[in-house]
């Protein structure tokens, strides 16, 4: 549904007077959707404050979850706007980029004094130096990757390691110096040059065979069972897919060149 807000002037019939002005307002339903990731970003940073960080780190998938849903409810309503892409932008920022970055921090990073809070602040500006540069390479770069980590990807990784840290019972200043370097390389790799894979060239709506979906149903049962665990496998396991790809990218090419 959206709603639109009209400015006219209904006493005025002559011709010469300024023509109806008509603002586009915005798509409730898939804005919604991003708002709500909003509020999961903002509950995960209070939780934090709280010391719920294992609430923190559920609250931040659940926000990528919900970051994942509104760009298809609008391609699917067809209730596509440049509205709701810079809502969408900005609430990127928040839970993506502001969120990890307080939660790693206040669980873990806060114990190495400025150091700690320099490193949070590197991951934040990466992601809105990532997210600008995505804005700016819309319909330039091929769609089947990404330049550089996707926010949500480092968001992943972050928040994943919280979540298993906590699961285990681990401190967040016994870990401090590993959280640092998580933090940070997630910040980098956001703003590297590195190719991911984006995955838009999977049709959705292809059949499936059924070892695919018996393969389907086991990955689901198992992260049913280890959710943080499987998930931040799966956050680094595709952060360093970048950097292998280039190296072997970049090995075969070197080999190729000795060889003429």
């Amino acid at each position: 549904m959206e709603t639109n807000s009209t400015i006219t002037d209904q006493t005025n019939p002559d011709p010469s007077a300024p023509k109806q002005v008509r603002y586009r307002g915005f798509y409730a339903l898939p804005s919604l959707f991003t708002l709500s990731s909003l509020f999961a970003a903002f509950y995960a940073i209070t939780s934090a404050f709280a010391g719920k960080y294992e609430t923190a780190a559920m609250a931040m998938f659940v926000s990528m979850v919900l970051d994942g849903l509104d760009g298809r409810v609008a391609r699917l309503t067809h209730t596509q706007s440049e509205f709701g892409a810079q809502l969408d932008s900005l609430v990127d920022m928040v839970a993506f980029g502001v969120a990890p970055a307080m939660v790693a921090y206040v669980w873990s990073l806060h114990s190495i004094g400025k150091v700690g809070w320099i490193i949070a602040f590197i991951y934040a500006s990466c992601a809105a130096l990532r997210l600008a540069r995505f804005n700016v390479q819309i319909g330039v770069v091929d769609k089947k990757y990404f330049i550089g980590l996707a926010s949500p990807s480092a968001a992943a990784l972050v928040a994943g390691s919280v979540w298993v840290a906590t699961d285990l019972e681990w401190s967040g200043e016994n870990i401090v110096y590993l959280m640092a370097l998580i933090t940070l390389a997630a910040g980098l790799l956001m703003v590297s040059n590195f190719k991911y894979n984006s995955f838009k060239d999977i049709k959705s709506g292809g059949r499936l065979p059924l070892v695919g979906v018996l393969v389907m149903a086991a990955a689901l049962a198992i992260i049913s069972q280890y959710p943080s665990k499987v998930l931040l496998l799966l956050a680094a396991g595709y952060a360093l897919s970048g950097p292998i790809t280039y190296l072997l990218r970049t090995r075969k090419k070197t080999a190729s060149q000795l060889s003429e």
